[in-house]
């Protein structure tokens, strides 16, 4: 593999936990979008615009490096994660300073996350990326390298009703989450998820274009 491509594979891994991160740090934000002629349709959290391109880049990944590269991508996700919350809950255990322009019950309540609401996450996050990756190459397989539409969206939809399902019903197991919220909410989270992954496809097929000269993408004969 040439030096472009592997510092291609760091950038993306970096895009790929940047984005995951955020979700965990600016979840407590909502925020409403109009659809379908009814005002303030989806009520989601801001979280919800940065994962999606946690898919986008694990999609690229599949494509242009393999299964295995893109699993590995997802556990460094994953420690990246627990890491960061770590650091959150030192941060909110040290004694804050008089001169702190933030106090520490405004701090706790931006940057603390519940230990069900972190579970929830990262449960639901491991389970619906690697049901994307192992859907992404069944299809690649299936149609011998072809219809790249066709395994990201089938893959990314896939995954994200499963990501969708299996934090709510953790959320709202736990009680975080009343289970009347819990149809609503999985509906309207679920179609913005569908509509973002139709919104990327065109994304996908402009970097493979774009790197089309640079780098090979991997043979669906190549991904063991």
């Amino acid at each position: 593999m040439t030096i472009f491509q592997e510092r291609l594979y760091l950038i993306f891994t970096g895009i790929f936990i940047a984005a995951l991160v955020s979700c965990n740090l600016i979840f407590q934000k909502f925020f409403t979008w109009s659809a379908l002629g009814i005002s303030d349709f989806f009520v989601l959290s801001v979280g919800i615009i940065a994962y999606p391109i946690t898919f986008i880049v694990t999609d690229l990944i599949s494509e242009l490096y393999g299964s295995r590269r893109a699993n590995q991508v997802v556990l460094a996700g994953f420690f990246a994660s627990v890491f960061t919350t770590i650091l959150i809950y030192v941060a909110i255990a040290v004694p804050t300073a008089d001169i702190s322009p933030l106090e520490s019950v405004t701090f706790k309540k931006v940057f603390g996350l519940s230990g069900p609401a972190f579970f929830g996450s990262m449960a639901a996050y491991l389970t619906a990326q690697f049901i994307d990756i192992r859907i992404f190459h069944f299809w690649k397989r299936l149609t011998e390298g072809k219809y790249l539409w066709l395994r990201n969206n089938a893959s990314t939809m896939c995954s994200q009703f499963v990501d969708t399902s299996v934090i709510l019903l953790i959320l709202c197991s736990v009680g975080v989450i009343d289970w009347a919220l819990f149809s609503s909410l999985f509906w309207k989270g679920w179609l913005f998820k569908i509509l973002v992954a139709l919104i990327d496809t065109p994304i996908i097929y402009f970097f493979i274009w774009l790197l089309r000269d640079k780098i090979q993408p991997v043979s669906h004969l190549e991904e063991n």
